[in-house]
């Protein structure tokens, strides 16, 4: 076994090409024990250099709404009458919590994503 740090892409690169060859090692194993210590490597590298971002709240819903062909008119059981609707959108009102269980439960947009900045 001869693990080193992940430094850059290239690195990275190698690291990936060595898991796939070990990828399917028996547990206790030697290679099992360098998979476990490439994978962790590997997470560190990736969550530093190329983090994964959670959703905008007002983008998660513009995301949803073309997903289902929906219009404007479309989010005023979640959200409230049209200006309503046009406040949200365009970041001139807040989502309030009735808001959010309503988004949620309807359109399927975890609660996380809709908490984002309260």
């Amino acid at each position: 076994m001869n693990i080193k740090p992940i430094r850059n892409d290239d690195d990275l690169t190698a690291a990936f090409i060595r898991l796939e060859s070990i990828f399917q090692a028996i547990d206790g194993s030697p290679e099992a024990d360098e998979r476990d210590i490439l994978v962790t490597l590997i997470e560190a590298y990736e969550n530093q250099y190329y983090p994964i971002h959670q959703p905008d709240p007002i983008e998660a819903i513009k995301y949803r709404m073309l997903e289902k062909g929906l219009t404007n008119k479309d989010l005023e059981p979640y959200l409230g009458g049209q200006s309503r609707v046009s406040e949200v959108l365009n970041r001139k009102r807040g989502l309030s919590l009735k808001m959010m269980k309503r988004l949620h439960d309807g359109l399927n947009i975890s609660y996380e994503t809709l908490m984002i900045g309260v």
